[in-house]
């Protein structure tokens, strides 16, 4: 038996070519051997929304939601669909909560790359920095001249 990478790349294989029944099929085959596969259980919302069957795929994407609550593609997908359903209010609900998803996406704080890889190490500068002299030289412009003729 196929293990389930290899299912799930079948399934997106059929999704690819627009078979969406066939996609299906197989990613609630991979759900009933694996119900935590989350890129399954997405991927299905998406295939039932392809097929036109909108409330299959808000199902199907709020069982995806309770797997990854705060993931931005889950709330993308909703919003989507719930557009498509026409529950306008509820779609853009969905729409920021996908916004604030990616916004604390972006708030985590780097990695560090791990010692061995110098590709993935920080740019260290290539020339020692410049020792700026602590007094600098006269500057005859900024003198100030007396006034003459009593101006």
């Amino acid at each position: 038996m196929p293990s389930l990478q290899d299912q799930y790349d079948d399934a997106m294989y059929d999704f690819s070519t627009a078979d969406y029944a066939s996609a299906a099929a197989k990613l609630r085959a991979i759900l009933a051997v694996d119900p935590e596969n989350f890129d399954a259980q997405l991927s299905l919302g998406m295939a039932y929304y392809r097929q036109g069957d909108y409330a299959a795929a808000i199902a199907e994407g709020h069982k995806a939601e309770k797997l990854k609550p705060n993931e931005q593609l889950v709330h993308t997908n909703l919003s989507l669909f719930y557009m498509k359903s026409g529950d306008k209010q509820t779609a853009e609900h969905h729409g920021l909560q996908a916004r604030i998803s990616s916004w604390k996406g972006n708030m985590s704080a780097p990695t560090a790359a791990p010692a061995g890889d110098p590709e993935l190490q920080i740019a260290k500068p290539s020339q020692p920095a410049i020792k700026v002299g602590e007094k600098f030289p006269d500057m005859p412009w900024k003198k100030n001249k007396p006034l003459s003729g009593g101006h």
